[in-house]
């Protein structure tokens, strides 16, 4: 099965066709006045996601992200704190680095900054108003709606509708009401540059034309962002660039639904957000992204203070079942030839979650499917665990349960606890010997030391379960 999109552009599912091998992907990043917060991390775990089941799927991923460093609430936050513009964008651009590196987030392979590509950005103005889509009066720059009739196709809106029933920004320097900024005349105390039309800075949407022309040229697969984006940035977007070039910008447009806290927009400018750090400060990110990715990216996501704890119950079954294959099994022993009855039904059943998740990827990425098929193989597992007895054919066999659970939930959805599974290095053989030498202990009936043992590793966070089979250990 061939991977499936939903294109808001077309409002439709759509076969994924890439020019080549290279997947270009561009998505638009924050603007850096306040703290990182959970709905900064919804797209950047799902576009995380996306790019490796890209990348597993054959696909070479070139993504870029851009930062609005340039900006009023960036200007206003300046002046407030006594500070310039760029150390305020500076600042809380390193805070979203960090918090999406503690989420386990890769990192975009470029992120341009706005102040960074100023003569991109004059450039592109120029071409637009040579071609008669843009004007300039009183050192501002406008791009004229009325000269690109397929305006709205992105929002699905007409522009006699537009005009009728839509608030814009009053400006009498505009020809139209509907007109908007591409560069904006300077006011004191305000950052500025030189330009054609005299000092000023850019407006908000011309940056992301500019640069994702730069880096992935005229056309490229994937246009990201959040539902909130579509109009009027994104409209704006495609407006000015397939103005300036005649081709189209983007082939896919991905948009993801808001996630939202107190049945509203989890948003910095009403202060209605909780922190990346905040969250991740109480719950492992391997849980924090387990909760983004049960719902499908397009739907809306509710946020409470409970949210985490009722998912959590799932997700810990999930992780204590990987644990579990990971203590039983040893090192990789010579294939068996012929199986069990049991240990063939779970090597098809694995078989049978791998396909199952990639026609849920290619459905849209729809990663809760995804999910809900690793926990069908997971309870097949348990049931398996349950009469389990060591042989080398159900080594073998968990063998390839275990590398099916390390690389989707794993190294792809990013939702294993990884560092309680760890089959490889010191962790395993070093908890093999402590739990033989409390063994000894308990057998010598030294209770106290045995004891002192199982509580010294749990203010570690890792609990010690004493079982008919043996001692058992998991982190917390």
């Amino acid at each position: 099965m061939a991977i499936q999109v939903y294109n808001t552009l077309t409002r439709k599912k759509e076969v994924f066709e890439a020019k080549n091998e290279r997947v270009n992907i561009y998505v638009c990043g924050v603007t850096p006045y306040d703290e990182t917060h959970l709905g900064h991390a919804r797209p950047s775990v799902i576009w995380d996601v996306i790019k490796k089941y890209l990348r597993w799927q054959g696909y070479q991923v070139y993504h870029v992200q851009n930062f609005t460093d340039i900006d009023d609430k960036i200007i206003a936050r300046a002046l407030n704190e006594g500070k310039t513009a760029q150390e305020i964008s500076s600042y809380y651009i390193q805070d979203y680095l960090e918090s999406m590196a503690a989420l386990g987030v890769e990192e975009a392979d470029v992120y341009p900054k706005v102040s960074e590509h100023i003569p991109e950005i004059i450039g592109l103005i120029e071409v637009l108003i040579a071609k008669g889509h843009a004007y300039a009066v009183n050192g501002n720059v406008f791009f004229d709606v009325l000269s690109f009739p397929e305006y709205g196709k992105l929002s699905n809106q007409k522009l006699d509708q537009l005009q009728a029933g839509t608030r814009f920004e009053v400006d009498p320097d505009k020809r139209n009401p509907m007109d908007f900024a591409l560069w904006k005349a300077a006011k004191p105390g305000e950052p500025a540059w030189d330009s054609p039309w005299g000092k000023g800075r850019p407006g908000w949407h011309i940056e992301c034309s500019a640069m994702s022309q730069k880096y992935l040229g005229c056309e490229f697969e994937f246009h990201g962002g959040g539902a909130d984006l579509v109009f009027p940035h994104h409209e704006n977007e495609i407006a000015q660039s397939e103005a300036a070039t005649s081709k189209p910008l983007a082939k896919y447009w991905l948009h993801n639904g808001m996630l939202n806290l107190k049945n509203a927009k989890m948003s910095k400018s009403e202060g209605n957000f909780v922190t990346v750090k905040q969250v991740l400060a109480k719950y492992p990110k391997e849980l924090v992204r387990f909760y983004i990715l049960s719902n499908h990216y397009r739907s809306e996501l509710e946020f409470h203070d409970s949210k985490l704890d009722e998912v959590a119950r799932g997700w810990q079954r999930f992780n204590d079942c990987v644990q579990k294959v990971a203590s039983v099994i040893k090192e990789q022993q010579d294939p068996v030839e012929e199986l069990a009855a049991l240990d063939a039904q779970l090597l098809e059943a694995v078989e049978e979650t791998k396909q199952q998740f990639i026609a849920a990827m290619n459905d849209d990425f729809n990663t809760a499917l995804a999910i809900a098929n690793l926990f069908e193989l997971q309870s097949k597992v348990n049931s398996y665990l349950a009469n389990f007895e060591p042989s080398p054919m159900s080594n073998c066999v968990l063998q390839q349960v275990y590398k099916l659970f390390k690389q989707l939930a794993g190294d792809i959805l990013g939702v294993l606890k990884l560092d309680s599974t760890n089959v490889e290095g010191l962790t395993e053989p070093l908890m093999d010997l402590i739990l033989r030498l409390r063994t000894e202990l308990r057998k010598e009936k030294n209770y106290q030391l045995a004891d002192m043992i199982r509580d010294s590793l749990e203010e570690l966070n890792i609990l010690v379960e004493d079982t008919p089979q043996g001692p058992r250990w998991k982190f917390k």
